[in-house]
């Protein structure tokens, strides 16, 4: 055989090897069916992140108003002050009171428009904020259920933070800033709008011709790596054409191969189909608490009652750094991650003790982020109230959401030849025995300022079982 020849071969065999290569590894290409959409993985930097943010801005930011509670076990939409407009149409209710007296009988809703200015607003700080907060990601509402955008489009003329309100793209603006940080871009959208002349005539046209075309801007224009529905629950998903968008999602868009989605496509899809499923104010009891192994999710709540900012909340409707964390520690060792609610005033200033609460947390994982961030559920997530398990990479994770004192004692980890035990953010060595087929922790006894951290403290097993 001549070398040419040999070459030639050579060169085929190559071509034929790449073709099979690319052919293996080529995108699925999935149906408009919920068994081939659900049969998409949710790619894998969501679960990796567990912590995100999600944004609730827009011209209910304005009022900022609606009634306090003190269980968060019993809020409802009459306690988000987003709303507003819906509450405020109920003209015998207490919303409609406030109103009146304070803005007048005769002051419409659409006159805050002009009134949302955003005056303050910087989106670097917000992402830097959001970053020294230990965030992975963000969601940011760019149109709630009063229709108004927060960003420039056709389909809604003259009720957009371009035409009216700030004359800023902020769904742009802040995209490019949260970008940079390295940080996720997420998009809350509404699939529903409480007083569109058109959804509320003629709900088909509505979709072809608002709904679609928006949702597929969005993406096509700022391409977010997450894309979040809600407002779904008036019709079933064959009346928003759910399927048929997301088949449009991940086969032909340019986010195809890293967008993230969640549950709420329609009345009948929650916890059924679509991406992660998504819960609020959820309980760590009963069926649930084993709701992460089966598949993935996420807890979204505020820090208080409500999603948009409540200037009629006090301090005592505001939860604890402490109870974020522990929040934070019981999503994660179940398998979900955290998205935690902040609400910016109108002047798209974020209130100083959302601020100071972020950057609680974020002072927390920078010691015990590697406990959170990459890890996935142990064979068992928690001995007892107070202790929580994550693991990853074979190492296992013990975190303690009270102080254990002088010893730690831990029921479910075998222990070997080769376990080794050790307090993140602090150095020195731990010493440990097995007793009655207990582990024993020595644990080390420091004083106030050799605390590595604050609410809960993190043990790493190495070795165990």
């Amino acid at each position: 055989m001549s070398k040419l020849n040999f070459l030639k071969i050579l060169a085929v065999v190559v071509l034929l090897f790449c073709i099979i290569t690319v052919s293996a590894y080529a995108q699925k290409t999935y149906e408009p069916t919920w068994e081939s959409l659900d049969s998409r993985p949710i790619p894998q930097w969501y679960d990796d992140a567990k912590f995100g943010i999600k944004i609730c801005w827009g011209l209910f930011s304005v009022p900022a108003w609606a009634p306090t509670i003190e269980n968060l076990q019993d809020v409802s939409n009459k306690n988000y002050a987003e709303w507003y407009w819906y509450n405020i149409s109920d003209r015998m209710g207490h919303h409609r009171r406030y109103h009146a007296g304070t803005y007048g009988g005769d002051f419409q809703y659409q006159h805050f428009a002009p009134m949302f200015k955003a005056e303050l607003w910087e989106p670097k700080e917000w992402a830097e904020l959001i970053k020294r907060a230990g965030a992975k990601y963000i969601i940011l509402i760019t149109k709630h259920h009063d229709g108004y955008c927060l960003w420039p489009n056709t389909e809604s003329w003259n009720w957009n933070s371009v035409n009216i309100g700030p004359h800023r793209d902020i769904v742009g603006e802040l995209t490019k800033a949260i970008k940079a940080e390295g940080i996720k871009m997420g998009m809350y959208y509404s699939l529903y709008e409480w007083y569109n002349p058109l959804y509320n005539s003629d709900v088909d046209r509505y979709v072809e011709q608002h709904m679609i075309p928006q949702m597929k801007d969005l993406i096509t224009r700022y391409e977010p790596d997450l894309f979040y529905g809600d407002g779904e629950w008036d019709h079933p998903s064959e009346v928003w054409k759910t399927r048929e968008f997301l088949t449009w999602l991940f086969n032909e868009s340019s986010i195809r191969d890293h967008v993230v989605i969640n549950d709420r496509w329609g009345n009948e899809t929650r916890s059924h189909h679509g991406g992660y499923y998504l819960s609020e104010y959820f309980k760590y009891t009963g069926e649930n608490a084993q709701l992460g192994p089966k598949h993935k999710w996420a807890e979204t709540r505020s820090m208080s009652a409500s999603f948009g900012y409540n200037r009629n909340e006090d301090i005592e409707n505001y939860q604890t750094a402490e109870e974020l964390i522990h929040l934070l520690v019981n999503c994660v060792c179940r398998g979900g991650n955290l998205c935690l609610d902040i609400g910016p005033s109108a002047d798209g200033k974020i209130p100083v003790i959302m601020q100071e609460r972020l950057l609680q947390i974020g002072g927390w994982l920078d010691v015990n982020g590697e406990a959170i961030y990459g890890t996935r559920v142990w064979h068992a997530t928690n001995d007892g109230e107070n202790i929580c398990y994550t693991a990853k990479d074979g190492e296992v994770y013990a975190i303690c959401l009270k102080w254990p004192g002088k010893i730690l004692t831990l029921e479910t980890p075998k222990t070997s030849g080769i376990t080794k035990v050790s307090m993140l953010g602090y150095d020195g060595d731990i010493t440990w025995r097995n007793e009655s087929g207990k582990m024993h922790i020595d644990v080390p006894q420091l004083s106030v300022d050799e605390m590595p951290c604050r609410y809960a403290y993190t043990f790493k097993l190495s070795g165990v079982k």
